[in-house]
């Protein structure tokens, strides 16, 4: 699916809707096998941007309440909500938290565009049904090629930009393959 792939791409994304953020809080799913590539990549990503990461966990609903139970001074300038299968069924309670703090997020999945600043792959999944379908009429999985999506989405939703007081650059605006008035 490439998730992992995009994940500095999506820092700089982030970076470029909030110029103004040093301190980003990263949640991962420490559960996952994702969460570790996740940090690499976003942390190597923001060492080159001059930001401050913020490691926040969650394996339950309860723990990502919890992850957002910060002080003033701990507090981040932008969320950046890795891409895993637990976090983006709990994109609802995701967004309502960062919306209550006024946090801009990104997010891997499209569903959160209520939101905020989203990628999306949906070939993957469609490439997934495919390989599903095969296997089912009898195709061996270790004879299929390997396949990957060449097909990303970039969507802002500029009405929760404006709640937050952001202007959404021009620049991104352009690049956006839709924008959410």
């Amino acid at each position: 699916m490439l998730s992992n792939e995009l994940e500095a791409r999506r820092l700089q994304l982030l970076h470029q809707l909030v110029p103004q953020a040093q301190r980003i809080a990263v949640l991962v799913n420490p559960g996952s096998v994702a969460a570790e590539t996740t940090l690499r990549d976003v942390e190597a990503a923001a060492r080159t941007l001059g930001l401050q990461l913020q490691v926040l966990k969650a394996n339950t609903a309860r723990e990502v309440e919890e992850a957002f139970a910060w002080n003033d001074r701990q507090r981040p300038d932008s969320l950046f909500v890795g891409g895993t299968a637990f976090l983006n069924i709990r994109r609802v309670q995701l967004v309502q938290l960062a919306a209550f703090h006024r946090l801009p997020a990104t997010y891997s999945q499209r569903k959160a565009a209520e939101a905020d600043l989203r990628t999306q792959h949906p070939e993957g999944y469609r490439q997934w049904a495919i390989y599903a379908g095969r296997v089912l009429k009898g195709a061996k999985p270790g004879d299929l090629p390997v396949v990957q999506s060449t097909k990303f989405e970039l969507v802002i939703n500029n009405t929760t930009a404006r709640m937050f007081g952001l202007t959404v650059p021009s620049s991104l605006l352009a690049i956006a393959d839709e924008v959410i008035e």
